[in-house]
């Protein structure tokens, strides 16, 4: 399946300094580029004696930067109208946040971190360091400084007792963020995604074949957006604030609660939530013969959410000759209902039927491109 180029046209200078996770970097450009951007590397001293500027040069394409020069580097490319629209701190040393926060410039990187802060530049900041490091008090002042400044840091994983640098694939997200210009900043998305799973007895339960692709893809589409996404399943997505439930009651009580205190701008009901849940049996039903099971129904959770808090509505809606029946959503205060066949669940992608007051339009692709058709409908 195509990545989603959701950097395509962004030049992004990546600042490495000398962490060892600064081999990292050369997997974390390769990440950028498969997103469309132009990457162009900085290195200080230290960042050299550990990964050789050869290998982000040939990661990028582009020479990499390890001194500013009379061609004043800093500036053409983190100045006021500079070539860059992103810089990304990654990983970023105690040392190097610590002179950032008091505007020492005496590498690279702090030069070009500088350069960016003073000229409104999108910064992102990808700590690395050992976890006593990271626990310093004049660490986290200076962590909070930044944050103060507008900087994004992106959090590390604490483990083995270092803070280490974010996954990769988390540090993309961020920089997507500060590069797409945040539409959705402000906004409350409510996302349900996945299957829900009803027990039978107390070893099976019944559930769909739905994996929860297209609710991560539409979870992580409004977070590049700038949106504040709170997302109702059972799974764990990255950058996002998830919710975990299991069965459709759980989900039912957990999104009209989030409604009720929080309220939400935007719900999308991806999930596959049950319609009907078995009367549950004690213990475990005995194999070897046949049984016959009692489907008790589900309320529907659509228009108990609409009530709740009047949210922007985007309704699923499963099986190609179910139009009609999913037209008439539209009358119930849902902006956008999109269709699909049983085939498309668990897939990477598929053809998706988009229904709205004034038309019908057929979208097909990857289940990443279907998400950013969905939310550039909604913007």
């Amino acid at each position: 399946m195509t990545v989603l180029q959701t950097l395509k046209g962004t030049t992004v200078v990546l600042a490495v300094t000398g962490s060892i996770a600064a081999v990292e970097t050369v997997k974390l450009a390769h990440a950028l580029r498969r997103r469309g951007a132009t990457v162009q590397a900085v290195m200080s001293e230290a960042a050299s004696g550990i990964i050789h500027p050869d290998a982000l040069t040939y990661a990028t394409g582009r020479k990499a930067i390890t001194r500013c020069s009379g061609l004043v580097e800093h500036v053409a490319y983190c100045g006021e109208g500079g070539e860059a629209d992103v810089l990304l701190i990654a990983p970023c040393t105690a040392n190097t946040l610590g002179k950032i926060a008091c505007g020492i410039d005496d590498t690279p990187v702090t030069t070009f971190a500088t350069t960016a802060i003073g000229s409104g530049m999108p910064v992102v900041l990808a700590p690395a360091m050992h976890g006593s490091m990271y626990r310093h008090p004049g660490v986290a002042g200076n962590l909070r400084r930044l944050r103060g400044w507008g900087v994004d840091v992106v959090e590390p994983k604490i483990e083995e007792g270092k803070a280490k640098i974010a996954d990769t694939d988390v540090i993309v997200l961020h920089v997507e963020r500060a590069a797409l210009g945040a539409p959705l900043a402000g906004k409350r998305v409510l996302i349900t995604s996945g299957a829900c799973a009803e027990p039978l007895d107390d070893v099976r339960v019944l559930t769909t074949r739905a994996s929860g692709r297209m609710g991560r893809a539409l979870a992580l589409q409004a977070y590049r957006l700038g949106a504040d996404v709170t997302v109702v399943h059972g799974d764990a997505f990255p950058c996002v604030r998830n919710v975990r439930t299991s069965t459709a009651a759980e989900m039912r009580d957990a999104v009209l609660r989030i409604c009720r205190e929080e309220g939400a701008d935007v719900y999308i009901s991806a999930a596959a939530i049950s319609d009907f849940a078995p009367r549950r049996r004690e213990g475990k039903i005995p194999s070897g013969e046949a049984q016959t099971l009692e489907l008790l129904p589900e309320p529907k959770l659509l228009e108990d959410v609409i009530a709740a808090c009047r949210p922007v509505t985007v309704a699923f809606k499963l099986g190609w000759r179910e139009e009609e029946r999913a037209r008439s959503l539209l009358a119930d205060g849902v902006r956008l209902v999109v269709v699909n066949a049983p085939p498309v669940m668990g897939a990477e992608g598929g053809s998706f039927l988009f229904l709205t007051e004034t038309g019908r339009e057929e979208v097909s692709g990857s289940k990443e491109e279907v998400a950013a058709a969905i939310w550039s409908r909604l913007l």
